[in-house]
């Protein structure tokens, strides 16, 4: 859309002779509804407007065939994915998160278009931080998403979640799953926990990345046992508020 805009800009200078400075994109609105645990009945209470900020929680789904049943079959539900909400070097607010937009690719999307895309096709949330983050944290944080762009999105590792090859498990938790701080490629929810532990926002003694799915950052409880008794977001996030540019 920004583009487009500027392209048509240039057309209508050079039709007029006209030395302007070019229109400045329109903003995409922001909206959260009441927070709540619910997945598909979320658009509830009270609307208001949201005010991004360093590590809060992003969490998607959608419609995809491929993504429901895949998901399923690792017993990870919904929603589907997963990013954290960070400061780029320059100020700017982006996303962090793996294979964004069905890529390959770890990267920063810009945040509110990036929202919108992910509106267009399902519910999207946002766990907002209760406290903002302090200087240390957030640097902590844009420095660990600066050296993660452009890694790979985790596939093969991600298909191992269909198998019993995975770190998650009844007993294996206990002992496989824990940060690594570089990997070479993630999928989503492990990135996202990999951030919390960077930007030392969970313990890393208890933080299990590679066992973690989005469904466990979105509901605070787990099927697995030692996320389950080990870790919640609850104390400093508020619940998942369902977001929308058009309310």
């Amino acid at each position: 859309m920004k583009a487009v805009l500027i392209a048509a800009w240039f057309v209508h200078n050079l039709a007029t002779g006209a030395d302007e400075t070019p229109p400045t994109p329109p903003e995409v609105p922001s909206f959260l509804y009441a927070p709540s645990y619910e997945l598909w009945n979320s658009r509830q209470g009270k609307v208001e407007s949201y005010v991004p900020q360093p590590g809060d929680i992003m969490l998607a789904t959608d419609s995809n065939v491929f993504w429901k049943i895949t998901h399923d079959l690792a017993f990870a539900g919904e929603p589907h994915g997963s990013g954290i909400v960070v400061a780029r070097p320059d100020g700017s607010l982006g996303i962090l998160e793996a294979g964004p937009n069905d890529t390959l690719w770890v990267g920063i999307s810009d945040m509110l278009p990036h929202l919108k895309e992910y509106d267009d096709k399902g519910p999207v949330f946002i766990r907002k931080r209760k406290t903002p983050l302090t200087k240390e944290q957030s640097e902590h944080l844009t420095e660990f998403a600066m050296r993660q762009q452009g890694k790979r999105f985790a596939l093969i590792r991600l298909g191992a979640q269909l198998t019993l090859l995975r770190n998650r498990g009844p007993l294996r938790t206990y002992f496989m799953g824990k940060p690594n701080g570089d990997r070479v490629s993630y999928f989503c929810s492990e990135l996202v926990t990999e951030s919390l532990v960077a930007g030392d926002m969970i313990d890393r003694e208890i933080a299990r990345p590679s066992a973690t799915y989005p469904h466990d950052l979105f509901y605070d409880q787990s099927y697995n046992v030692w996320i389950n008794t080990h870790y919640r977001l609850q104390d400093h996030w508020f619940p998942p508020a369902r977001w929308t540019y058009k309310p």
